[in-house]
């Protein structure tokens, strides 16, 4: 089925180009939770571990690297686990479940959420209904990371690249996902599933471990590939995913107009399997391609278009040609200034 937006909850996630979203007072309040001191401990905790834990084994990797190498098992584990995590989340937890870009079965939904939990970017509900909140606020005050908030001076520039790349992780506040995302609360085996966040998680560090003790039958064997395919895969799939929110909000092309800095930048997307495609996907947020040119990188728009083929998933949501070409007349294509 060819179609611009399905309505619904995907459909509120579209916002008019020139619309500035927003609310005032008890509205805009709804939005978020204040988290207690007790809870908000655990939160800080988890970040910190999320952006530490990754850069610490990725340094033991690396000196590892530079005095005996790097065997062919835990490059190739690295990118089974890179690339599988990845499309976890872009196709299952992004265009999936936050966009309701395309239809599928239980078996697949289970997939997708264990594979996006195994990328340790937080549950299935928290992560949907932050995205959510952020394509309804964009880079307003309300964006959960918008770079934009802190003003054009360069001490402003770095403090909203820091908040939008890893700070917000840190904050008091979370989304309200009861109102951001009913429809995952309200499914039984969707709920149920990703409330098993953390074993997921464990279980996406332990696999690739235990299939390099089984080849290789040797103890440096398995920890190699469990820091290549644990703590460096997730440092280049979390800064890669991060970059979405930030460099991909300062940086790049902007070939339609939208209500907020959203660009396409190139690198980021080729990283990111195509969410770095930012300025097309606020454009149409429903559209389960985030590429319009053939020479946009967008893998897990290819990925889509296979599993399309083979009935895998299906109502696949697709602007029409005619409507993409009406959103771009008025558009300015270049390099964004930070903070403009």
């Amino acid at each position: 089925m060819s179609q611009l937006d399905r309505g619904g909850i995907a459909g509120r996630c579209a916002t008019p180009a020139g619309a500035r979203p927003g609310g005032t007072g008890a509205g805009r309040r709804a939005n978020t939770l204040v988290s207690p001191a007790s809870t908000r401990r655990v939160f800080v905790a988890m970040a910190g571990a999320v952006v530490i834990v990754p850069l610490l084994g990725t340094i033991a990797a690396v000196w590892l690297a530079v005095d005996y190498g790097v065997s062919w098992l835990a490059l190739v584990m690295f990118a089974i686990a890179y690339v599988l995590t990845t499309l976890g989340v872009t196709l299952g937890f992004h265009r999936y479940f936050a966009h309701r870009s395309f239809r599928t079965s239980p078996p697949m939904r289970v997939a997708f959420i264990i594979l996006g939990s195994m990328a340790l970017q937080g549950s299935l509900l928290y992560w949907v209904s932050t995205h959510r909140r952020h394509h309804q606020f964009s880079d307003t005050p309300d964006d959960p990371h918008s770079p934009h908030m802190d003003g054009l001076s360069p001490l402003g520039w770095w403090r909203g690249l820091w908040h939008s790349h890893i700070g917000w992780m840190f904050a008091a506040e979370v989304t309200n996902a009861v109102r951001f995302a009913p429809d995952i609360i309200r499914d039984p085996l969707v709920f149920r599933t990703q409330l098993r966040y953390l074993m997921w998680a464990g279980l996406g560090l332990a696999l690739p471990a235990v299939v390099a003790a089984g080849l290789t039958r040797s103890w440096y064997g398995m920890l190699e590939t469990f820091l290549w395919a644990g703590p460096v895969r997730l440092f280049v799939v979390h800064h890669a995913s991060w970059a979405v929110g930030s460099v991909s909000h300062m940086y790049g092309s902007r070939p339609f107009v939208t209500h907020d800095h959203s660009a396409n930048n190139f690198w980021v997307a080729l990283l990111a399997f195509g969410e770095g495609l930012q300025n097309n996907h606020h454009a149409f947020p429903a559209a389960a391609r985030h590429a319009f040119r053939w020479w946009e990188p967008d893998l897990t728009g290819y990925v889509i278009s296979s599993l399309a083929a083979t009935k895998v998933i299906w109502d696949v949501v697709r602007p029409s040609a005619e409507t993409v070409a009406q959103r771009r007349p008025t558009a300015s294509i270049g390099s964004i200034v930070p903070g403009a």
